[in-house]
């Protein structure tokens, strides 16, 4: 018997990097003044999950709370 266990996985509810951007930190502000680096913001170009330090960074330059970034989805 192989049992396949479905899971579930973590999806953005905004566009990170578009809400950056309407705070005033273009792509180029980010990397330059080391507010995040340019592996986190390929990544959310990608649609793929960053780290839990950068998601801190996102939460304290947009003001929100991770629930309001991103969600789990089955």
């Amino acid at each position: 018997v192989i049992w396949v266990i479905k899971m579930g996985k973590m999806t953005y509810k905004i566009d990170v990097l578009d809400m950056l951007k309407k705070e005033g930190y273009t792509q180029t502000t980010l990397r330059k003044e080391k507010l995040i680096g340019q592996d986190a913001i390929q990544k959310m170009r990608k649609g793929d999950m960053i780290g839990i330090n950068v998601l801190t960074t996102v939460c304290e330059l947009l003001d929100m709370q991770p629930g309001d970034i991103i969600e789990y989805t089955k």
